[in-house]
């Protein structure tokens, strides 16, 4: 196996605000409390509040209604995924532990490592030991140690949570008691888009590889339902790589359950790793949410995801990752309204 998660332009920095307020909660002689206000104030100076901006360049050469893009580069490694890792470390700093686990492939290594550093926290990373990715070098300079063991990256994340269980370490592995805490740090997608519309949009379109994502902007529109502020959550679109994913594949076949693919049809390249699962850690709750959204689900091929890339690069001036357009591609596939607003999620920068 080769690259995974490749984001190669991320800086891995904050700004002089969030490192003066890292000074404290990384301090060990600090009191705990302080330490999380700090590192809250880090949260709310750095990640999220990504910038959504409307393209009319798409809607014209895809003769489409009002499309929105909500870009997640804009995060401090890059991707989406520093939302659950800096939120993963506040909780074990409330929590009083000293050491946070997981098991990563990439972008998500990086994101808890540095969240770690600003914390203070020690940070062991389970990576494949078949998986090679340029964002490795990155975990070590932020301070995070490297395990190498052997087997799928789901076998990795059982081994890691076992590590963490026996070891008393923080676990920032995805599913089972973590979902809640993820579900809540991506509903803020969901925030954001309304907030910066003023109402709800129509669509949705989303990558998808363990559906946490899409599950956790299902779970924020839910929420601004349920206080009155929208009266219908917008339709749900999924999107991954072709066949190589439960959520997707489950919702094609008309399966109300997401079941495991075979993990020896699984066939990983440099455009489609970001996205590939034979199982969806938090599968479930995603298909449910494109399921009572009214949504819907594409397989996207590789040519597809680098030919949007390509199409942003020059048209937009957005240098997305491949795999970060899928839900774009899926939007754009789908018959849609002369003035419906839809809104694509692209999770990472290139």
């Amino acid at each position: 196996m080769t690259l995974r998660d490749a984001v190669r332009s991320a800086s891995n920095t904050v700004s002089s605000v969030a490192r003066e307020e890292a000074s404290i909660s990384s301090d060990p002689a600090e009191d705990r409390q302080r330490r999380a206000a700090a590192f809250a104030r880090v949260i709310a100076s750095e990640v999220g509040d990504t910038w959504m901006r409307r393209s009319r360049g798409l809607e014209r050469d895809f003769a489409r209604g009002d499309i929105y893009l909500k870009f997640e580069g804009d995060n401090p490694t890059g991707t989406q995924k520093d939302r659950i890792a800096f939120a993963h470390v506040l909780d074990a700093v409330q929590r009083g532990l000293q050491t946070i686990a997981y098991a990563t492939c990439g972008n998500y290594g990086v994101a808890v490592a540095l969240a770690a550093k600003l914390a203070g926290l020690r940070c062991e990373i389970f990576v494949p030991a078949g998986y090679h990715t340029k964002r490795l070098g990155e975990m070590e300079e932020l301070g995070g140690r490297l395990h190498r063991p052997p087997g799928t990256y789901e076998d990795v994340v059982a081994r890691s949570s076992e590590e963490a269980r026996r070891r008393g370490w923080y676990d920032a592995n995805p599913g089972k008691q973590n979902t809640a805490l993820q579900l809540g740090a991506y509903a803020e997608i969901a925030h954001e888009i309304y907030r910066d519309l003023g109402s709800a949009p129509a669509t949705v379109a989303v990558p998808v590889s363990n559906g946490t994502l899409l599950a956790g902007i299902h779970h924020g529109f839910e929420d601004l339902r349920k206080r009155g502020l929208i009266t219908a959550v917008p339709r749900l679109v999924a999107a991954s790589s072709t066949h190589k994913n439960p959520i997707v594949t489950s919702f094609l076949a008309g399966s109300p359950t997401c079941n495991d693919l075979l993990p020896e049809q699984i066939r990983e390249t440099t455009i489609n790793e970001p996205l590939i699962n034979w199982h969806s850690f938090d599968g479930q709750e995603a298909l449910d949410a494109l399921y009572r959204s009214g949504g819907d689900a594409r397989h996207v091929s590789d040519e597809k995801m680098r030919k949007m890339s390509a199409y942003l690069s020059s048209k937009e001036a957005l240098q997305v990752l491949p795999a970060s357009t899928a839900g774009l591609i899926a939007l754009l596939e789908l018959p849609g309204q002369p003035h419906e607003i839809s809104v694509a999620v692209l999770t990472a920068k290139r």
